[in-house]
């Protein structure tokens, strides 16, 4: 099971479209039977990209701007906002080991908003891998400073786990809280 979502997470980074869409029609599908993921695709909310840590890659590239646009072409949410950027980049998470991953101080400064000329009362940041929850913390506050009135979830395509002996399926969603604790981002679950 742990190489089954090695693999996926691969994939997942690769962004190939057709790929991508088939995983977000599952979970257009898991959407009917878990309250935990119906609530958070409103028809008035807009799917907000985490940026890649480059500054230079245009969005259409990030993972999570992939994975967002495949979201919304299977009827997801009410559009795909791009409004959230890096200015300047941040060491690559993936593939950074624990320690030299950035904090969420240097993920916070290198984001910027853009473009907040209209209305967003419902945000959903979209990633594709969450691990302790940095990079998703950063861009909450960063919205937050911006758009103090707009309700900011997020969501993760995967979430890691570390190797936890006697995973039996690969679907399992859940809904957790990311927060400041400790001086770091804490995932929990």
């Amino acid at each position: 099971m742990c190489e089954v979502s090695r693999r996926i997470c691969i994939q997942l980074k690769l962004g190939e479209p057709m790929w991508l869409a088939s995983y977000a029609r599952l979970l257009r599908e898991e959407l009917t039977r878990h309250e935990v993921l119906r609530g958070l695709f409103g028809k008035e909310t807009y799917l907000v990209p985490v940026p890649g840590s480059s500054s230079r890659t245009p969005a259409a590239v990030w993972a999570a701007a992939r994975l967002a646009t495949a979201l919304h072409g299977v009827g997801l949410g009410k559009g795909v906002w791009l409004g959230l950027c890096r200015h300047h980049a941040v060491r690559k998470s993936a593939t950074a080991l624990s320690g030299d991953r950035p904090t969420v101080r240097q993920h916070y400064e290198s984001l910027a908003v853009v473009d907040t000329h209209q209305s967003l009362p419902h945000l959903l940041l979209i990633d594709d891998v969450i691990t302790r929850g940095r990079t998703i913390l950063a861009a909450a506050a960063r919205l937050h400073e911006v758009l103090p009135n707009s309700d900011i979830r997020a969501f993760a395509l995967v979430r890691t786990m570390g190797l936890l002996p006697g995973v039996t399926h690969f679907i399992e969603p859940c809904q957790g809280v990311v927060r400041w604790a400790g001086g770091d981002a804490r995932r929990e679950p």
